[in-house]
């Protein structure tokens, strides 16, 4: 089981980027997928993109496809989220996921979450 810390979260103005940090504690991160979900006011949490263990392969919703970007360092047990081109649909509690399985595709098995962090995008 791995623990997982968001940062980076805050306020931006539409057309704006903002870059999520997720810093994982324990020696297997290098073994898990990671992922990151948002769950807007009052809406269910969806999947957004995800990257296999190694960072090789890379998932992406239809609604962030060319605007954000995922990437990781199992040196620094870290995976980021640059965002670019927000937009104020965008504004949501965006979760950093560890999956077990490896893959970091939607479909895996999403064993560890962080708390959470803020993301408002204003138009």
């Amino acid at each position: 089981q791995v623990q997982l810390v968001e940062s980076g979260g805050g306020l931006v103005q539409a057309g704006g980027s903002l870059r999520l940090t997720c810093a994982a504690s324990g020696r297997t991160f290098s073994s898990y997928g990671m992922g990151w979900f948002r769950q807007p006011e009052g809406k269910a949490r969806e999947f957004i993109v995800g990257i296999n263990w190694s960072g090789s392969t890379t998932y992406y919703e239809d609604s962030v496809k060319g605007r954000f970007t995922i990437s990781r360092d199992n040196a620094k047990n870290t995976v980021y989220l640059q965002m670019n081109s927000l937009k104020p649909e965008d504004t949501a509690v965006y979760y950093c996921a560890a999956d077990r399985d490896g893959s970091g595709s939607l479909y895996s098995t999403w064993s560890s979450w962080g708390q959470g962090t803020q993301v408002t995008v204003s138009s």
